[in-house]
């Protein structure tokens, strides 16, 4: 058996490479070589369906297809069913073939039908390509043809099913002249030419001499083309992975991007958040202070108010208040002389005067003391001596 993952990784690069120069289609010797690849691969180790009789009658590749991804999403499957100038199911898996890589989901469609390893089972015998691990290096492959610009015409008679799929292995193949052998042929070229020098004309020794110089020179000038492509080879593989490692830093910068703008946003939705509740407070303690400012002046007028009601008016006090040295009398005048004589040794010997304890005329407590007089009878009352003429005393 060959090794056809091997075979397709060829061919895929061979077609990768042909896709630089021109355009590929049917007639592209790299393209037919793919798709016969291909055919095996979907073909190796493909179980027969059984009959009723217990034969088994030879299937292909497009059973397996049309039951493994008939689940994708958009599919052809019901399109390549329908065509009416592909009738053979060899015929309907080339055609499908060729659909999926213009479409360029031919991977997609591979990758989708080795997931389904139950139907795989079901359509291949143990040691079968597509149930072994190198069915995921063919998926993986096949995505290099995604690159491609495909161009078929599916009504060509190379999607007849009779035309066998024969793979060319000779694009792969690989001749390499080793140094020995290389000093072998210039050995050879020189006893050529010196064996036949005695025999020879000089035309044909200087012909000789000649091939053997322009042989070197061509030997010379591939081993320096070698050399450039190996040095080329190697810097497209240093270029590749700078590109990788750019890559990995850009991805990783937008990351650390995003992250910043994410905490950026953040900050300034909690300072938002902050300013809007720090104003808030500042409107409720103004309303707090403008309501403790009207209480304050609310208490202040209660307290004068009451004040000013706790203490009489002037004019109560002026028509009221009589100074107790004009209302101290008696209505007899005798009574009035020994009162004033007595007040007087009084005073003389040990009291001293007594107008200084009738206070202010218009302090309250001097207004009481008078009330107080007044009820013991020992003072007449104030309309009394405004009607009586009396003696004021000095």
């Amino acid at each position: 058996e060959q090794k056809d993952p091997d075979d397709s990784r060829f061919s895929v690069k061979t077609l990768l490479d042909r896709s630089c120069f021109e355009t590929i289609d049917d007639s592209s010797p790299e393209f037919v070589n793919f798709v016969s690849i291909l055919e095996h691969i979907l073909s190796h180790r493909l179980k027969g369906q059984t009959t009723w009789f217990g034969y088994e009658s030879p299937r292909s590749f497009w059973d397996y297809i049309k039951a493994a991804c008939s689940k994708v999403a958009h599919n052809c499957i019901r399109s390549m069913e329908s065509m009416e100038n592909v009738r053979s199911s060899r015929a309907k898996g080339r055609a499908w073939i060729r659909v999926v890589l213009m479409e360029k989901r031919l991977s997609e469609y591979i990758s989708f039908a080795l997931r389904d390893f139950k139907t795989s089972r079901r359509f291949y015998e143990d040691g079968a390509i597509m149930l072994g691990e190198e069915a995921g290096l063919l998926a993986d492959t096949l995505i290099g043809l995604n690159t491609i610009d495909f161009s078929f015409c599916l009504k060509g008679e190379g999607l007849d099913g009779s035309c066998p799929a024969v793979i060319d292995y000779t694009p792969y193949l690989k001749f390499t002249q080793s140094a020995d052998s290389i000093s072998s042929d210039e050995e050879e070229m020189r006893t050529l030419g010196s064996s036949g020098s005695e025999s020879s004309s000089p035309d044909k020794t200087a012909t000789a001499a000649s091939i053997f110089t322009e042989q070197s020179n061509l030997v010379s000038k591939c081993k320096r083309f070698e050399q450039k492509y190996r040095m080329a080879l190697e810097q497209k593989g240093y270029l590749e992975e700078l590109v990788r490692l750019r890559e990995a830093q850009l991805s990783e910068a937008v990351s650390h991007n995003k992250a910043l703008q994410q905490s950026l946003a953040d900050a300034h939705l909690s300072h938002t958040v902050e300013k809007e509740q720090l104003e808030y407070i500042i409107l409720e303690l103004q309303d707090q202070l403008t309501v403790l400012k009207n209480n304050d002046l609310r208490s202040r007028q209660e307290l004068t108010a009451h004040l000013t009601n706790q203490w009489p008016s002037p004019d109560a006090l002026d028509a009221n208040a009589v100074a107790l040295d004009t209302l101290l009398y008696r209505k007899n005048t005798g009574q009035w002389d020994e009162y004033v004589d007595a007040q007087s040794k009084f005073s003389k010997e040990e009291t001293p005067s007594l107008r200084g304890l009738c206070g202010s005329l218009t302090s309250v407590a001097s207004y009481k003391s008078l009330a107080s007089l007044k009820s013991s009878e020992c003072l007449a009352s104030p309309a009394t001596e405004i009607s009586s003429p009396g003696i004021t005393p000095s």
